[in-house]
């Protein structure tokens, strides 16, 4: 294939290229330009309204003609003086900013041969001193690949084929291209929804034709590293058709975009700007955590790379430092073997791999926990940023720092415990229509106060669309699934509300509220059922299953829905759900009473769910089902034992709690005090020969001997004393 074919210059000419016969050369003159009235526009003909469009496309085609050849002429002159140096910059950057806007196709063409002109003459230069706007050019020049206009996709292949060609002399530039074009396309993919993916197919094609057909580089591996690029794009292209295909299911499309990143592992470039990408489309769904949280792993990815540059001590040794944000975050650890080092084979040359850059992410990461009401989060981003500051004696920046700091402490004083941070659910995907999503179980977290009602209806109808209304099923209950009983030509959804679920060794760590919501890996959710197979029945019928499941990572994640990875089950009995349901009751009442400031109206509610003569039943009613009578069976002893000391605990928390109301009562409210004090001396009184009664076998005492009991005869000093007696009768 000749250069000339490639390369060639159009003749350039004025005009709109829709309007063949018009092209002609039309000046713009002021003294033959007639002003019209805005009236007079409505009255105009359609003819003269496209005559009108017409020469306007004519005169914004001559007027960005004649800046294209003023930019010519300023790099001919500065090629004359000896300072293209200063110059090369400038161009490329109006170039450049000529494709960003809507151009004319003769205007594009003459562009594209600038361009083309300007990569053979200064092309190692460019590559080596304009490393962020040859990125720039790369992604224009893509975008054009996916025009709908043959010539101009012709000439936008020509060029990015040139500027692959021109680089590949040097090693390191002909990597940084590659790089560049491949982060070109994911960032196109990830932001743009105007570019036409079959068009950009054809131009792929197109530029593996030229490398195939070229025979000045048939010897070298060029063709053969063209192939790889290309098979690499097309690949993303793919995932961005399945991505356009899940544009209403978000977690699915968060999947995709999740995939994608974690390709690009070993591409620290390209996993930066499709971290950038979820978070984006995070902010767009109000999902300020995640986006937040995609922030802080590209942070956490550079914090890697700069630590590979120098060795400072204010900067933060790796993503290791950033495990009190989130435990995820070390998944970004630079550890593989395919890690490329950082500037070499042009990686890590973007202006995120820098500390200001650095800086700047967690900046915006901190921000967005702002928005999140993760106030105790922006205080751990802030650790990281601080000593960056205090290195680079940025004042300004420690000030307004600080400033920030403030506010979020405030906010946990004055908010705390009013803040929500989400719900979550069990989803289970059954059948085979789900494809990958098989049998699959994740947790989704969803905006606060979310009811399951509404998490239903938007998968049902959003999987009704592609599988058909008749086809999908939403099981109602949490029991598990039985596959052999479903219809198998059917998808079945399974949704349960799930709670977090700590270990009592956890709930030393998890003081605060904040710290219950954060974090979190391990949820619950509980099964009541029956032995004849009735979900309900009476309390001694009564058996709770509950399910533990653990997902691969913590929330809050960089997505909103993460796949179960472990699940355990374990039953209780009647009794012991009886223990479960007491033990709860008495925290709400523990809570209630000691909080502070104290709130009379969360109290008075509590107990009047304890206390109150409509739930008085409750209570006692348990108390004569399990209480009554001492279990024959002496292996429930320990449970009755069990439930007796939290009956005992629980009418101590009411009579407290009802001590406490007394005090924060108001005048009106002194006959309200004296039900609630009647119902609760009402319900010990009939507690209290159930709450007295012990179970004799677990009290027996053991009798011993007054000298056994003191242990005298076990000493040392009498062991001692026999002994000197012994020996000397001998």
């Amino acid at each position: 294939m000749k250069d000339s074919k490639l390369f060639s210059k159009p003749n350039k000419y004025t005009g709109n290229d829709k309007y063949a016969g018009l092209n002609e050369n039309l000046r713009w003159r002021k003294e033959q330009t007639h002003w019209r009235q805005a009236n007079e526009r409505l009255n105009m003909a359609k003819a003269e309204m496209d005559q009108e469009a017409i020469m306007g496309g004519n005169l914004a085609t001559e007027a960005n003609l004649i800046i294209l050849d003023v930019v010519e002429t300023i790099l001919q002159v500065s090629l004359s003086a000896d300072c293209k140096d200063n110059q090369l910059g400038g161009v490329l950057k109006v170039l450049v900013h000529s494709l960003t806007t809507n151009q004319s196709n003769t205007y594009l063409a003459h562009c594209f041969s600038s361009i083309r002109l300007l990569i053979i003459k200064f092309g190692d230069f460019l590559f080596e001193e304009e490393v962020e706007q040859c990125a720039d050019l790369c992604q224009k020049v893509l975008y054009h690949c996916s025009s709908a206009l043959e010539s101009t996709r012709s000439q936008a292949c020509a060029t990015l084929y040139l500027i692959m060609r021109y680089s590949f002399s040097s090693t390191s530039n002909f990597a940084r291209v590659k790089m560049q074009v491949t982060m070109s396309l994911a960032s196109l993919v990830g932001k743009s929804q105007d570019f036409n993916e079959e068009f950009l197919r054809k131009s792929l094609r197109s530029i593996l034709a030229y490398a195939e057909e070229d025979e000045d580089m048939q010897s070298t591996l060029f063709p053969a590293q063209v192939k790889e690029l290309l098979q690499n794009l097309n690949s993303i292209l793919s995932d961005t058709v399945k991505m356009r295909a899940f544009q209403k299911d978000p977690e699915m499309l968060m999947d995709l975009m999740y995939r994608i990143a974690k390709g690009y592992q070993t591409s620290p470039d390209l996993r930066l700007t499709w971290l950038q990408n979820m978070a984006e489309k995070h902010v767009k769904r109000k999902c300020y955590t995640e986006a937040a949280m995609c922030l802080v792993h590209a942070a956490a990815l550079v914090a890697e790379y700069l630590s590979m540059l120098e060795d400072c001590s204010y900067l933060p040794v790796g993503s290791v430092s950033f495990q009190n944000i989130s435990s995820n975050v070390i998944e970004e650890s630079a550890v593989s073997d395919d890690i490329l080092t950082p500037d070499e084979d042009g990686v890590c040359s973007g202006r995120y791999f820098s500390e200001t850059g650095f800086v700047g992410l967690l900046e915006q990461a901190a921000e967005l926990f702002i928005q999140a009401a993760f106030y105790e989060t922006v205080n751990e981003v802030y650790k990281i940023v601080i000593p960056v500051l205090e290195a680079h004696r940025d004042f300004r920046k420690l000030a307004l720092t600080h400033e920030k700091l403030q506010k979020a402490f405030d906010r946990i004083i004055q908010k705390g415990q009013k803040r929500m941070f989400g719900t979550y659910f069990r989803v289970g995907f059954y059948g085979a229509r789900f494809g990958d999503l098989d049998e699959q179980e994740f947790i989704y977290k969803e905006p606060t106060i979310t009811k399951l009602p509404e998490v239903s209806h938007r998968l049902e109808a959003f999987y009704g669309n592609c599988f058909g209304e008749d086809a999908i099923e939403v099981i109602k209950d949490s029991t598990p699934v039985n596959k052999s009983k479903l219809n198998p030509n059917k998808a079945y959804i399974q949704i349960t509300f799930v709670e977090p679920y700590f270990e009592e060794y956890e709930m030393k760590y998890r003081m605060t509220y904040f710290e219950k919501n954060y974090n979190l890996r391990r949820f619950m959710y509980t099964t009541p059922f029956t032995l004849d197979g009735r979900p309900r029945g009476e309390l001694n019928e009564q058996y709770k299953r509950k399910t533990i499941l653990t997902t691969m990572h913590a929330f809050p994640y960089i997505k909103t829905r993460i796949n179960v990875i472990q699940k355990e089950e374990f039953t209780l009995t009647p009794i012991e759900v009886a223990i479960e349901d007491m033990q709860k009751k008495t925290l709400e009442l523990a809570v209630a009473t000691s909080q502070e400031p104290p709130d009379a109206k969360m109290l008075q509610m509590v107990l009047q769910g304890s206390v109150g003569a409509t739930v008085n039943q409750g209570p006692l009613e348990v108390a004569q089902v399990f209480l009554a009578d001492i279990p024959a069976d002496p292996k429930l002893y320990r449970h009755h034992n069990k439930l007796r000391l939290c009956f005992k605990e629980f009418i101590m928390r009411c009579g407290e709690a009802v001590e406490k109301n007394k005090r924060l009562i108001t005048l009106d409210q002194k006959e309200y005090q004296q039900e609630l004090k009647k119902n609760y001396n009402k319900l010990k009184e009939n507690l209290r020969p159930m709450i007295e009664r012990k179970i004799p076998e677990l009290y027996k005492t053991v009798v011993k001997t007054p000298s056994e009991a003191r242990g005298l005869f076990t000493r040392s000093s009498f062991r001692k004393y026999d002994t000197q007696i012994s020996q000397s009768n001998c």
